[in-house]
């Protein structure tokens, strides 16, 4: 058995046992630097920071279209829960986190809704209720690399309006090595374990295998990555502040506030299989699967103060129009052990083939299929010292300050025998009398999309064009969101003494002032079945259900350059797609008839149509590695499919459909005041659609640094408002109605407008400064970004979701003699963001400017025994920064503040 044979079964011995794959894919760069400059020397494999950084930039200098690049190193070396957080420090790019983790990307002011997620080219379903890819589900340490295209071309499928993140997977023949990967990370939260039941540390593993076999003609990628990572949050959430009296001081008008311990498992697994058997054929077949499963413990107490029956007493105390200080009695808090589960599945799978049909010409074709299962559980249990108006009420003195309200109860909140299963506010009380016990939201989503790509490319000599390719892509994609929700309620109709064999340990709401509360197992209450469960026959549950299909066929031409143009070599491509949609939407229209009746009755609608999508990038070589880029195209997002939805809820008022009513406007119908009346989606729903422009210039110095500047404008042609419009009711119940036009509220294309920025960008080591500066570097990256867009007509100075005037980032490094170190800092000024409002719903809330930095140390042995063998310490969030929103513009005004604390990793890495 030759030398090349035992080691691969070595190596395949060693992946048998093994466990996480980044490291495994941190070299992609080293294959293509070595292409830019051409030497025979022997096989070198170079890992590191600055190996990433210079692969990151030989991808965005080689690249047609303007491009933002994160190699395996960058991903690999920040142990990350999901690649957002490496994404998210790319000029241009931001991040929103959600429960302390970065989640989806916002792009040059965009929010989530304009931005496109691929997996190695195709598109991908979503486990959220939208098309926005949720980060999370993709380990980072199964991607080679991740391509943030800013500009699209002819031939990019699935662009979107603000840009497209092309994750890839790493292929194994051009990987060129055989090599396994192993990875195994200890994770620790500084809160602490907040609740009872849950932890403070977690786990990751991984590994990877790569390989070649026959000749170099087979090649093979397994991966596997397991992930239990805990986090924890003191969250503060206020109802709001109304005014004590007209024109008088603010004041918090109730407060929800939580301490919340969840844990995030993952098991995410890729398989990659290339075949070359010859020159004129190339296949690849790759495979993703991920599990995801997500569970969060909340407990607090929700107190009901200026909006209920509890009485601000006089002799607070008031410092520039807000009550600081202050005393309520008659308050009767609801204390809640909640649960939030979310168990996802996702798989992804893709063929393609290339045939070399002569030296110019090739033709291929890719075949893919991915789909999502997710449900949720969303669950709230209450207790208190009574139902309704029984039992004992609090006073509690309250000093409003320093981002959140703390609190100074008189009642012991964590004694089992005053607090106890009920309904203390009466909540429900129209579905379950005396008021519901608790509410379970358990939504589940079904998503599936299947395309084809089929394309011709070819070498041509037409002058400046050098190549052309032409070719169609058709796709088809479902998704389902089913809704379905109970209430829960005591047996009985009493309050209930939480059994035993449930009880936890008290949980502390310190950080509020609150001691401690009563803990209990709530989910484990649910599944005893303890409680009664009904079904929320409510009009707007119903017509919650939704079901959207999407038919997409795309033929495109591509025309690359190869010219000079005012004596300057001249390259890049122009194109144009041509993108015909069928939409179609089912679900239901409901109308609530009185109290816990409902009706309601099946809707469908949809529409089909042609855009247009021009695009052209023109790179200009002005000089020795300096370029500029000049790049024009018209792009689209399509729209939120919870906002095509044809569910809808709507109402009827005979009184206003009676000729014989005495009311002056009968018999002659009142536009302005109709019988029906109603909102919901619109199934017929157009994109969005924008007129983009992209200067950038770029200079570049040698393989690891460059410099750049870039100006962007988009003029976003439509955008999608809420309206309320006429439209005919026939068909609705009553059968017997008389006028049929009434007014039905629903997303609509209106005028759009312009948003534009600049971004600077640098790049450098700095032993161009000093020799003892070496191994220092330091990547540093500016946006600015203003808008004219008024997402919401009636008031103006509502901003566009996700746009952040200021994004920086910054980061030093240090590599030399194994020694690794790096500090990153990303920083984003307020924004509009989305986040989880009533009932789970969406909610639009002001963010607050935020820095997140994180640090990292490491050491890699590079010969002798141990050589391959690395370790890592992390710290990410290193300051604690909190996430916080805000109302009506005054950041005294906390709507939301939730600290996080700071995440520490110790690691140890094996490569072989």
């Amino acid at each position: 058995m030759n030398t090349r044979m035992t080691r691969r079964a070595r190596l395949l011995g060693g992946a048998a046992i093994g466990a996480v794959a980044m490291l495994a894919f941190a070299n992609t760069a080293s294959a293509q630097s070595a292409q830019d400059e051409p030497t025979e020397i022997d096989e070198v494999v170079v890992t590191g920071i600055r190996s990433a950084i210079e692969s990151s930039i030989a991808t965005k200098r080689n690249e047609t279209s303007i491009v933002e690049v994160v190699t395996a190193e960058d991903i690999g070396k920040l142990p990350d829960v999901s690649i957002a957080e490496s994404l998210g420090r790319l000029p241009g790019l931001t991040t929103q986190r959600l429960d302390g983790r970065s989640q989806v990307i916002s792009i040059r002011g965009l929010g989530p809704d304009f931005t496109t997620a691929l997996l190695n080219g195709r598109e991908q379903v979503s486990t959220g209720d939208n098309r926005g890819v949720e980060f999370d589900q993709y380990p980072s340490e199964l991607l080679g690399s991740v391509v943030v295209y800013k500009t699209p071309d002819g031939a990019l499928i699935g662009q979107g309006l603000a840009g497209t993140a092309d994750l890839r997977v790493i292929r194994p023949l051009e990987y060129g090595r055989q090599t396994l990967a192993m990875n195994l990370r200890y994770e620790l939260n500084d809160m602490g374990a907040l609740n009872a039941g849950s932890t403070d540390h977690g786990v990751r593993y991984s590994v990877s295998y790569i390989d070649q076999f026959a000749d170099d003609t087979i090649g093979l990628v397994l991966g596997y990555a397991h992930i239990e990572s805990p986090y924890q949050s003191e969250r503060f959430n206020a109802w709001g502040y109304p005014e004590v009296s007209g024109g008088g001081p603010r004041v918090i008008g109730g407060a929800k506030p939580y301490v919340m311990s969840s844990e995030l498992e993952r098991d995410g697994y890729v398989g990659v299989l290339e075949l070359r058997p010859n020159e004129r054929l190339h296949m690849t077949f790759d495979a993703f699967y991920s599990t995801f499963d997500n569970s969060q413990i909340l407990r607090g107490i929700e107190l009901p103060l200026f909006w209920s029956s509890a009485t601000l007493q006089p002799g607070y105390t008031v410092e520039d129009g807000m009550v600081t200080e202050g005393t309520y009695t008659g308050v009767k808090g609801v204390v809640r052990n909640d649960v939030n589960t979310r168990e996802s599945t996702m798989m992804s799978l893709g063929w393609n083939t290339e045939v070399y049909v002569s030296e110019n010409v090739t033709l291929s074709a890719d075949v893919n299929y991915s789909n999502v299962d997710r449900t949720d559980q969303i669950l709230e249990t209450y207790a208190g010292t009574g139902r309704g108006p029984l039992g004992a009420t609090d006073t509690i003195q309250f000093r409003t300050g320093d981002d959140i309200t703390r609190f100074s109860p008189t009642l012991d909140y964590g004694d089992f025998n005053l607090i106890r299963l009920t309904s203390p506010q009466g909540w429900g009380g129209d579905v379950i009398p005396g008021g519901q016990d608790g509410y379970l939201n358990s939504p589940s989503v079904s998503d599936e999309m299947a395309g084809i790509r089929m394309a011709l490319d070819a070498n041509v000599d037409w002058g400046p064009v050098s190549a052309i390719e032409v070719g169609f892509y058709r796709s088809q994609r479902e998704k389902e969101l089913v809704n379905d929700q109970w209430f829960l309620a005591v047996p009985g109709g009493a309050s209930a003494v939480v059994p035993v064999e449930f009880r936890l340990e008290p949980t502390s709401l310190d950080y509020l002032g609150i001691p401690r509360m009563i803990s209990y197992d709530a989910l484990g209450l649910v599944q005893s079945g303890f409680y009664n469960m009904v079904r929320n026959p409510n009009a707007d549950v119903r017509a919650g259900n939704w079901y959207v299909e999407e038919k997409v066929f795309t033929p495109f031409v591509k025309l690359s350059l190869d010219t000079e143009m005012f004596g300057m070599p001249l390259t890049g491509n122009f194109g144009i797609q041509a993108t015909h949609t069928e939409q179609h939407s089912d679900g239901f229209a409901a109308r609530q008839l009185g109290t816990g009746i409902s009706e309601s009755i099946a809707v469908s609608g949809g529409d089909d149509y042609w855009e247009l999508l021009p695009s052209a990038n023109l790179i200009f070589e002005v000089g020795d590695q300096r370029f500029l880029r000049v790049s024009a195209a018209r792009t689209m997002a399509r729209p939120r499919m919870d906002q095509m939805r044809a569910s809808r809820t709507f109402s009827y008022n005979a009184a206003l459909d009676d000729p014989s009513n005495p009311l002056p406007n009968f018999p002659v119908y009142d536009p302005s005041n109709p019988p029906f009346t109603g909102g919901g989606g619109n199934p017929e729903l157009r994109p969005w659609l924008a007129n983009v422009f992209d200067l950038s210039f770029e200079q570049y110095f040698g393989r690891s640094a460059y410099v750049s500047l870039a100006v962007f404008y988009k003029d976003l042609e439509t955008y999608v408002y809420d309206r309320t419009t006429q439209v005919d009711f026939t068909g609705y119940p009553p059968t017997g109605a008389v006028y049929r036009i009434g007014n039905y509220t629903r997303p609509e294309n209106g005028e759009g407008g312009e948003i534009y920025g600049a971004e600077f960008t640098v790049s450098t080591p700095f032993d161009f400064i000093s020799p003892w500066l070496e191994g220092f570097g330091g990547q540093f990256s500016i946006s600015q970004t203003e808008s004219s867009i008024q997402p919401d007509p009636g008031n103006p100075a509502t901003p566009i979701p996700g746009l952040s005037e200021t994004v920086a980032n910054l980061t030093l490094y240090y590599e030399r003699d194994g020694f690794q170190a790096r500090v990153s800092n990303r920083y984003r000024s307020e924004f509009l963001g989305e986040v989880a409002g009533f009932g789970n719903g969406r909610t639009l809330r002001q963010v607050g400017a935020e820095n997140i930095v994180d640090a990292q140390i490491g050491y890699q042995f590079e010969s002798g025994p141990l050589e391959g063998l690395s370790f890592l310490a992390q710290v990410n969030n290193a300051t604690d920064e909190p996430f916080y929103t805000y109302e009506a513009g005054d950041e005294r005004r906390v709507i939301d503040h939730q600290s996080y604390g700071r995440t520490f990793l110790f690691g140890i890495n094996y490569r072989y």
